[in-house]
């Protein structure tokens, strides 16, 4: 059963390494969320390295700039990995004709790949970041054009594998619920984000790249969302801190607090089983 923590720096000396989700974290795409950005600076300043591992389809120096303009200072990691870099090598090794579904500020997820971004009829790979409007698109507003590269046999790459995620207090659908919705018209989809296992084995590269060799055993995942952060650090083999209060809150939460009972019983029927947890990381 997972144990309840008050703050993060109950575990320094437990862990080398933290791999820190970003949103439902981090930030609510809107405001950094109080006392977790300052919970990573003092980890770093404990000796533990942090790289932020996200399931954003932006490439990570993209990531830097919006972490700066929502108010998360630089000081809170030592690098980040994104879906957008591994899903880069997804990319490369396809078809040289590309559609891009998504808005035109993730044009350069296939920038100096050698790919030409073409029309929906003459693409031969489709890279999803998202919807083309993901304040009011839904999937099934694509069931025409999503059907007809199904019948053509034309595979999704996914850079964002996240179903929704939370912008201020609204819940937004991500390229993960085109992807799915892909699947079950029949599609082949190819994803590299979390949960799988691209994203987990480059952001343990990154780490070594800062601190050198460390064991698994020294690593804690950091995250909120089921399908994505906990399902993917757990597959991994990672311990996992499960950050109770992001997308799935309205699960276990009474009168805005955690209900430890029913959060638990929650995790059992996920087959869940994070190691610690707390309502917000600070």
């Amino acid at each position: 059963m997972a144990k309840r923590i008050d703050s993060f720096s109950e575990l320094g000396k437990d862990y080398d390494v933290v791999l820190c989700d970003v949103w439902g974290v981090l930030h609510n795409g809107v405001v950094p969320n109080e006392g977790a950005a300052e919970a990573l600076e003092a980890a770093r300043a404990a000796g533990q390295t942090v790289v932020l591992i996200t399931n954003s389809p932006r490439i990570s120096s993209q990531v830097v700039t919006q972490l700066r303009t929502i108010g998360v200072s630089d000081g809170a990691y030592d690098r980040i990995v994104t879906s957008g870099d591994v899903t880069r090598a997804l990319i490369a090794d396809g078809p040289r004709k590309i559609f891009l579904l998504g808005p035109d500020r993730d044009t350069p997820l296939i920038e100096g790949l050698g790919v030409e971004r073409v029309s929906a009829d003459a693409a031969d790979t489709i890279v999803c970041t998202g919807f083309f409007d993901d304040e009011t698109e839904k999937p099934e507003d694509y069931t025409d054009m999503l059907k007809a590269f199904a019948a053509r046999n034309v595979p999704l790459i996914c850079a964002n594998p996240d179903l929704i995620v939370e912008r201020g207090h609204r819940m937004i659908p991500c390229a993960g619920a085109v992807a799915a919705y892909y699947n079950q018209l029949g599609g082949e989809t190819r994803v590299a984000g979390k949960p799988h296992r691209p994203i987990y084995e480059a952001s343990l590269a990154a780490a070594r790249a800062v601190r050198g060799e460390f064991s698994n055993a020294r690593v804690l995942a950091i995250g909120d969302g089921m399908p994505t952060d906990v399902r993917g650090a757990l597959n991994y083999g990672l311990d996992l801190l499960y950050i109770s209060s992001g997308i799935h809150q309205a699960e276990y939460t009474i009168n805005g607090e955690t209900d430890e009972a029913i959060l638990h019983a929650f995790l059992d029927r996920e087959q869940a089983a994070p190691k610690w947890w707390m309502p917000r990381l600070v």
